[in-house]
């Protein structure tokens, strides 16, 4: 799969405070890769150095074909956190205005620009100005700029936030169709259920350094162990005593138990308690949310990271 952007030992220091430090990865031509993170890792660092805004202490960006250094701004869709279209300038004209710097065909711009209007529920809003336009509508507008010109990369920042279920689930849908055309995206969003959902790999930064990259198989493999949700009442005491039970979390008649890794979950079960209250239970294994949180909070820091399916300590 052909490489779009690489991002080699990026490092960033901003007054003695190390921000980034030994950042590399790659996304490919049809990849959906997400660039995760608590607030304060890097994330946001990482993707302005990308995007030229400021420039690494360390390391490189490289995108495909172009000599090292260059930023192919015409062939990059950005979607910043922090949104800035102008307000008193109507729909259409703020998205060809944007087609218009990417030197995109403009009537071509057009066209792609009714077809997004319609596709995002947009229909007769082109001579809205953005001031009328509610959050959502705003940010959907926002979103086709970013890709109205057809990007070879697409970077979104949180694209989820501040949308209704039902737009999320159309801004997902075209994000995949966007790679499925071969789109490279380059996702970051708190919002690990979609990041689950539409994700082909993970990188994770903490505390400016990386500590997960690897497929979304790979990623569950590694972190995501096995739970078994337990309805009935129970004292914690006997659960926490079953055999490969790392820890309980009970809430009223509900229990968790978070089982070590490898365990074999047949033979497992064979040594549950006879005594235990039984009305329900649940196995499967925890989602990426809680691996998540399980990595930010150093549960797993000692279990190394990836680096292409290999596990490094």
């Amino acid at each position: 799969m052909q490489t779009i952007l690489t991002v080699e030992g990026l490092g960033k220091t901003f007054k003695h405070n190390r921000i980034i430090q030994d950042i590399s990865f790659e996304v490919r031509k049809g990849e959906i890769m997400a660039i995760l993170g608590p607030n304060g890792a890097g994330k946001s660092t990482t993707i302005r150095n990308i995007m030229g805004i400021m420039y690494p202490d360390e390391g490189f960006v490289k995108f495909h074909h172009h000599p090292l250094g260059e930023i192919p701004r015409h062939t990059i869709g950005y979607l910043p956190e922090e949104r800035g279209l102008y307000k008193n300038v109507k729909v259409m004209e703020m998205i060809l205005y944007l087609a218009e710097l990417k030197d995109y065909p403009l009537r071509k711009a057009r066209r792609r620009a009714l077809e997004y209007l319609e596709k995002f529920k947009l229909e007769g809003k082109e001579k809205a100005s953005i001031e009328e336009l509610s959050k959502g509508m705003g940010q959907k507008v926002q979103f086709i700029g970013a890709v109205i010109h057809e990007p070879d990369l697409l970077i979104l920042d949180e694209p989820f936030s501040g949308l209704d279920p039902v737009s999320q689930e159309v801004f997902k849908q075209e994000i995949t169709e966007l790679a499925d055309q071969g789109t490279a995206i380059l996702l970051s969003s708190h919002q690990m259920n979609m990041v689950e959902e539409v994700c082909d790999r993970l990188f994770m930064i903490h505390q400016g350094t990386k500590v997960i990259d690897g497929t979304l198989e790979e990623v569950k493999n590694k972190y995501a162990n096995f739970k078994c949700t337990v309805k009935g009442r129970n004292d914690a005491a006997l659960l926490e005593q079953v055999p490969s039970v790392q820890r309980v979390e009970t809430n009223g008649d509900t229990s968790i138990l978070y089982l070590a890794q490898d365990v074999h979950i047949p033979s497992w079960l064979k040594r549950l308690p006879d005594e235990m209250n039984v009305s329900e239970l649940t196995i499967d294994r925890i989602s990426l949310h809680e691996i998540f949180i399980d990595v930010a909070t150093g549960r797993h820091a000692g279990n190394g990271t990836f680096e292409g399916g290999r596990e490094r300590g």
